[in-house]
Order: C-alpha cells, then structure tokens, then sequence
C-alpha cells in the first residue's frame, strides 16, 4: 500500500486532474515530440525578406547555434547576439588542466552526445557543417562505456540490463538484486492495471508506481531522471518527460506496449519533413556513418570544442555581432503605422543603458529571464514558471589508472538509497577514462561526482570548493573503495543549470504560446527551458525556431508544437 502524501510545492495548475503523490519515484525522457515540422512552402528567394535585422538573447549552445543557422540561411540580415557574462558556451564548460606531466579534460557540464535521431542527427550535421568530424572521439557500442551501467543500491553496484547482457545472468540477477524487487511481475501483470485516460498530466512518480509498482519507481526510475535532470520524480511531468508512456497509455492501452513499440521506430508526426529531408540527402560519409553508429560520441578538446567553433565561426562573419556582458533589461513590442519591430534596452557592464530596435528577436535565456525583460507583457507569466536545479560538479584525476574497482560508464544514485549510504545527497558518478577515450595525454583515471539537485531545493547557500571537494572524496572512499589522494580536482557550482518540467510544464507551453502571439510573430524562444534540457534537444530547437522564421510562419513561436498535442505514430523504420 502506498503511502500518500501531498504535494512539495504549489507547482500544479488546479484545472488539473491529478493523482494524489506518493512517497518516492521517477521517469526517463525523450522529448523528440517536442519540435515542430518544416514547412513545406518557402518565400520567394529562399527566405523571408521582411527579416532585416535579428536579436538573439543568450549565448549558450542554443543561442550560438540560433545565430549560426540565421547567418547561414539569411546573409543578407544583420545578427546581433547579446550574452550577460564574459563568455560564450553557457553549460559547455570543457577545461584542459595541466597535471604536470600531462593534461587532462575536465567537464564541468555536459560531456558526450547520443547520435540518436532525430535531434541526435540534427547535431551531427551541425558538427559536420562547423568542420568538426576529424574531432570527435566515439564510444562505441561494445566498450565497456556502453555496456556496463550501474546502480549503487543498497550498499554496492549493481549493472543495469542493456548492451551485451547474456540472459541468463540477467534473470538471475534480477531476481536476486533488491533494486529489481518486484520489476519482472510488474512487466507481467502491467497491462492488466486500470487505464486512467481523464488526466491531462500527472507526475513520472505517480504514473510509474500506480503502472509498474512503487519499487521500480524508486529504485531505477528515480535514478535514471538524477542522471538526466537532477530532478525529483514526483515533481516532474510524466507528459513532458515520458511522453511514448503518456500517450501509450491512452492509445496502446499499455505502457509494455509502448516499449514494444519503440523498438519498431516510433515517430512523432512532427518528425516527418525532416526524415523525408534525410531520405533525399546525398550518401554519407563512412565517418558520419560511424559516428551515428556510436553509443556517444564527444571531441577531443571536450564538449566545449563545439560552443568555440561555433564563435570562431561566427566572428568571421561580418553580419554578426556578438556582444558579451550585455544584458537585455527591457523587451517590447513596438507598432508604428507602417511596421511593427522589436525594442531593447540593452545594458552593458555599468554603462548607461541603450535603446535598439529589431525586426525580430530568437530569445534562448530561460522563460524566467524573458518574463522580467518583457513584463509589460504580463500574458508570459507562465513561462516564468519553470523552476531549475543547482547542481556541484566534483572532477577529479587520480595517477593510477586502475583505481576503480569495475569499468563502465559510471553509476547513478535512487532515491530510496539509505541516508548513511549517500548523506552527501549525491546524484551520481562518471568515470570519465572509460566514457570519453582518448581526451587526455596521460594515463591515470578520471571521474566526476555530481551533486545535488532537488536535494538542494530551497537551500540559500550552498558549500564552497573545498567543502564539495571533500564530500566527492567520501562518496568515492564509501562506494567505491577509494582512499588514494587525487592528483588535481576542480570543483564548480552550477546555480540554475537543468530546467525542471514539473507537472502542466506542457498545459503551461501551450499557454505561453497563445501569450507569444501578442508580439506578433516578432519574438519567438527556443532552448532548455521549453522544449528538452539535452544539447540535441538544444540544437533542434534553435533550428527549428530559424526554420519557422526564414520560412515566414508567422503564428510559429517556438512552442506551437505544445499547441497540436500530437501523439505518436509507430512505423517500421530503422532507429
């Protein structure tokens, strides 16, 4: 019996018709139907004429993509890229550091993609068109990367179902393992469950304890989504998150089903223009064949390599601007007779602020940082409702290169792990010699420890380097065995990093959408705060809003797929 218990924050919409929340669990993500289709008529000349001058807001890797993909499809307009702080590449935080008798990378925010398509593949043609392919390292497929993925739970690891997983030792294990307590009957008996069709959204945890049970939503899902979003699962939207479970349960009339489905190739209708567009594409390389044909893939200067490409791309281009330490404090809508634009009041450093006017503007800062820009636009509200993590990223590099006790990609952390088993409140751990091959010039091994999260929610302060430094070190020594002394450590405190799609993040996209159109298809948004937290999702978004620009679809704002509420459809094409 579960036990219920109220919900943390006054989070959900009240036109909702929720579950009641139970006490722990989770969901995975794949927010491919998130994006929106290509049209199928373009202006005269190959471009909307009326797109004369165009402001992005944010130079982060959606910012920075929004601008590239602009340049390349309007080189008549002009581009002005505004950016608050003094670089560029927001998230991408990729660092050499010289260890003394070598270097090694360190990555402070994401550090490896998945060349899943679609967004995978958008990605991987971005990094084909910067020149980028001769740097990318792969994972592939049968490393030990790949296939070994674990779990600490209760008190030691446990390797997760995938890749290279004889069957027989998976049985065995999942029914000796405690985290897998009760999964196998749940998958049986899972489509025999009550299908509830009259909720407009509820949380991942709900979902997954009311279909599977609440141990798999505890001890897996939950660990999963601290990898993914460094999120609590009875916050976050299954709808938004899990949307092939959300829309399974209504069509399939089973979540197992939906399972079955996905390895068929389940598509999103919005996805169709761009898979004709791929079917119509001349060969590939054997290299991007490759390259898709990975488990992850990275570059050899760190994720970062593609944020500094794209600027160096950029500044040579006389038709971009970029201005750094520039902050965009007012946003809005103006009408004279003949024409409507943009107006700006952009403030850089402690200089007086400026006026500018735009003909249109790609915003990719977060839905709370636009709201207070554009407040006299009090309809956009909504989009200030998406909350955020804080989460501690701990690098560090040991001389030994056999230090850790298994190989694998690394392990995550449930919830329902024992207080004194992780009194640090971490999310998980990557050990970075086996994931990213092939970075640094030295043997040794390199892991990060991630901190954080949810766990932090509320907190007004939070510890400093040597504090972090120190609670990654007894995280490794408890879990792993490891006492020797690192070589070199960096720790950063990443505030606000991961967007949290808490329950009706979709009902409220939809909303902000109908509140986009009193600017009269002159602003529009793109990024992590809408439509998927992942750089793949990043890089889609930022094509997909120049795409809808270029092509002059006028009620298109960034969210107009929130608006359709499409479900899937299920073809027979290869993944």
């Amino acid at each position: 019996m579960l036990g219920w218990t109220p919900l943390k924050r006054k989070i959900i919409d009240t036109t909702f018709t929720l579950l009641p929340k139970p006490s722990i669990a989770y969901s995975y993500c794949d927010n491919s139907r998130l994006q929106r289709t290509y049209a199928t008529a373009i202006p005269e000349n190959g471009f909307n004429s009326g797109v004369d001058d165009v402001a992005v807001l944010g130079g982060g890797i959606t910012g920075l993509a929004s601008a590239y993909y602009l340049a390349e499809r309007l080189p008549h307009a002009q581009i002005t890229l505004f950016e608050g702080s003094s670089r560029l590449g927001g998230w991408l935080r990729s660092k050499q550091v010289d260890v003394g008798s070598g270097k090694v990378v360190f990555e402070q925010g994401p550090r490896n993609l998945r060349p899943k398509r679609p967004n995978g593949w958008v990605t991987l043609d971005l990094v084909k068109s910067l020149g980028l392919e001769d740097q990318v390292l792969m994972t592939s497929k049968e490393s030990v990367a790949a296939q070994n993925r674990f779990i600490y739970y209760p008190d030691h690891l446990v390797r997760m179902p995938g890749p290279g997983s004889s069957l027989l030792p998976t049985v065995f294990r999942m029914l000796q393992e405690p985290v897998f307590k009760g999964l196998l009957r749940a998958a049986v008996f899972e489509t025999f469950r009550p299908v509830l069709t009259d909720l407009e959204d509820e949380s991942v945890g709900s979902f997954i304890s009311r279909r599977f049970g609440a141990a798999l939503a505890n001890n897996i899902v939950s660990a999963l989504l601290h990898g993914i979003y460094a999120g609590d699962v009875y916050q976050l939207s299954v709808r938004s998150i899990f949307p092939y479970l959300f829309h399974a349960e209504r069509e399939i009339r089973t979540s197992v089903g939906a399972a079955y489905a996905l390895g068929f190739g389940l598509r999103w209708p919005q996805d169709a223009p761009l898979e004709a567009e791929w079917a119509r594409a001349r060969p590939i390389s054997q290299r991007t064949q490759a390259i898709r044909d990975s488990s992850v893939f990275t570059f050899k200067k760190g994720i970062g390599q593609l944020a500094d490409q794209l600027e160096t791309k950029l500044r040579q281009l006389p038709n971009v601007s970029i201005r750094l330490e520039t902050v965009v404090d007012q946003l809005q809508l103006k009408r004279p007779s003949n024409s409507a634009n943009i107006g700006l009041l952009a403030r850089s450093g402690s200089g007086q602020p400026t006026k500018e006017s735009f003909s249109h503007v790609i915003s990719t800062i977060s839905g709370k940082a636009l709201y207070g820009a554009a407040r006299p636009a009090p309809s956009i509200y909504v989009l200030s409702q998406t909350p955020a993590v804080t989460v501690m990223v701990v690098n560090l590099y040991f001389s030994d290169p056999s230090v850790l006790p298994v190989r694998g990609f690394g392990y995550l952390l449930p919830r329902s792990l024992p207080f004194e088993q992780n009194p640090e409140r971490a999310l998980g751990v990557v050990f970075d010699s086996d994931a990213s091959i092939g970075q640094d010039d030295i043997p040794g091994t390199k892991v990060t420890v991630m901190l954080g999260g949810h766990w932090w929610d509320g907190w007004q302060a939070y510890p400093d380097e040597d504090m972090g430094a120190n609670m990654a070190k007894s995280v490794l020594k408890r879990h792993l065995g490891i006492s020797e002394i690192p070589r070199a450590i960096r720790v950063g405190l990443q505030k606000d990093c991961i967007p949290q799609y808490t329950v009706g993040h979709h009902r409220r996209m939809a909303l902000g959408h109908e509140a986009l159109q009193e600017f009269q298809g002159r602003l529009r948004v793109a990024g992590s705060s809408y439509t998927g937290v992942g750089l793949n999702d990043c890089v889609r978004s930022a094509r997909n809003v120049v795409a809808s620009l270029v092509e002059g679809r006028h009620q298109d704002t960034g969210l107009e797929s929130f608006a359709r509420g499409n479900g899937p459809i299920l073809s027979r094409q290869k993944s």
